[in-house]
């Protein structure tokens, strides 16, 4: 009981803390991948490939804050008649650039696959902030086939390239004879730079509930808490270094605190500067976990203290042939090899000719480290509303899909008319 009222007062004092302890460093030196003189852009678009924009179109400013920026760009998407979709971006003068508005489209066809439309889409968005640019100093440097190697300057960014973002998804149902409520709460803090990566990622969740039968009343309540940092040095265009830190209280894995620290180091095969089309990035973590259990274990352990390491190898390709995301990691305990776990995740798209694409998505898992697990049976309710975390030697789970699409290729005609959503010209991709 002490543990977890500490680890919650951790939670929440840093929760409430960390923005003030950040902004007491406004105001030094400037970092990050800013540009003197160059046009701020906020853009309003959901599912964008950011990494992707920011690498494509360098010789912007984009900013987080609608007020802040001198161009507020808004992608939206509806489905047009030949399959594909038709997108619309708005783009909107603010500040020096006041009235300066125009509107591209651009039309894709069910043929084109994810890079291609990636590609095409962000030379849309480059062509419209052109003319906007072409008002600024740094037009001298720019081109119609822009420089990739263009360097940047930097400009005082008073949060220093903190980033945060703060979640709450309360939800309740009731009925006569059933009520739940779940409430999740998340903070997600980032410092992003060419030179180091930090994620910081609390959650709390609570998911509560009761059945009525016969006047009796049975309550049954499932929680997580967690704190989960990620810090990561870039060593050279191939070579990375990490330290990956992790806080727990679980009751579904038994974990009253479970605390795992775990240096890393990666190498990409291919330059991180290509992150964005291809990667083959091989990743090693070895490092300490110390366990305290709320209820003993199969192994008649309330608190345990291990070694473990962990090979995960990740290869992303996305062409005009498709898209494939494969991971395959492997770990176990240095006190006892049998202790291992080995995981196999994948998505596959293909284009296989033209107007037939298939797509694959699985995931296998061998599991042989459940050292958590509660000793004793479990009860009905804990084995069906899963309570509690069950043993088993394996983990499988995919899905598979077949697409085929023929006729006219030129239907560029978009009719929104009884759309299913409501209202598809809301519809961001």
């Amino acid at each position: 009981m002490v543990r977890k009222k500490f680890l919650s007062g951790i939670f929440f004092t840093v929760l409430i803390t960390f923005p003030f302890i950040v902004n007491s460093q406004d105001g030094g030196t400037p970092t990050g991948n800013n540009r003197n003189d160059a046009v701020k852009v906020y853009l309003d678009c959901r599912r964008c490939d950011m990494n992707y924009t920011r690498r494509e179109i360098p010789f912007v400013n984009y900013v987080r804050d609608v007020k802040e920026a001198e161009v507020y760009v808004l992608v939206t998407t509806q489905q047009a008649g030949n399959g594909g979709d038709q997108y619309t971006y708005t783009f909107s003068g603010q500040y020096d650039f006041e009235g300066m508005n125009d509107t591209l489209v651009y039309n894709t066809n069910p043929n084109q696959t994810r890079a291609e439309i990636r590609e095409k889409s962000t030379n849309m968005l480059e062509l419209g902030l052109i003319r906007y640019v072409a008002r600024t100093p740094l037009a001298d440097e720019i081109s119609v086939t822009h420089n990739e190697n263009l360097e940047t300057a930097e400009v005082k960014d008073r949060w220093n390239n903190w980033l945060f973002e703060l979640e709450t998804s309360p939800r309740f149902n009731t009925e006569e004879s059933y009520k739940r409520i779940f409430l999740s709460n998340s903070l997600n803090i980032t410092k992003i730079t060419p030179d180091i990566k930090l994620e910081i990622e609390l959650d709390q969740s609570i998911n509560r509930q009761k059945f009525i039968e016969d006047s009796v009343t049975s309550i049954y309540t499932r929680s997580n808490k967690s704190i989960r940092t990620l810090f990561v040095k870039s060593l050279n265009d191939h070579w990375s270094a990490g330290l990956r830190v992790n806080v727990q209280s679980a009751t579904n894995p038994n974990y009253d605190l479970n605390l795992e620290v775990m240096p890393a180091v990666e190498y990409d095969i291919y330059p991180y500067s290509e992150s964005t089309h291809k990667q083959l990035r091989i990743n090693y973590s070895a490092g300490y976990q110390f366990s305290n259990y709320i209820d003993t274990t199969l192994f008649n352990k309330l608190k345990n203290e291990l070694f473990r390491h962990e090979l995960r190898v990740a290869y992303q390709i996305q062409e005009k042939w498709g898209w494939i995301n494969v991971s395959l990691s492997g770990s176990n305990y240095f006190h006892d090899w049998s202790k291992n776990r080995l995981e196999l995740n994948g998505f596959i798209r293909l284009r296989i000719l033209k107007g037939l694409s298939l797509s694959v998505n699985g995931e296998i898992a061998y599991i042989n480290d459940q050292l958590n697990l509660r000793k004793g049976d479990l009860s009905e309710a804990e084995r069906l509303l899963r309570l509690k975390e069950q043993a088993t030697n394996y983990s499988i789970g995919g899905s598979i899909g077949l697409s085929y699409t023929f006729g006219s290729i030129y239907n560029n005609v978009v009719n929104p008319r009884f759309d299913r959503g409501g209202g598809g010209f809301n519809r961001f991709y």
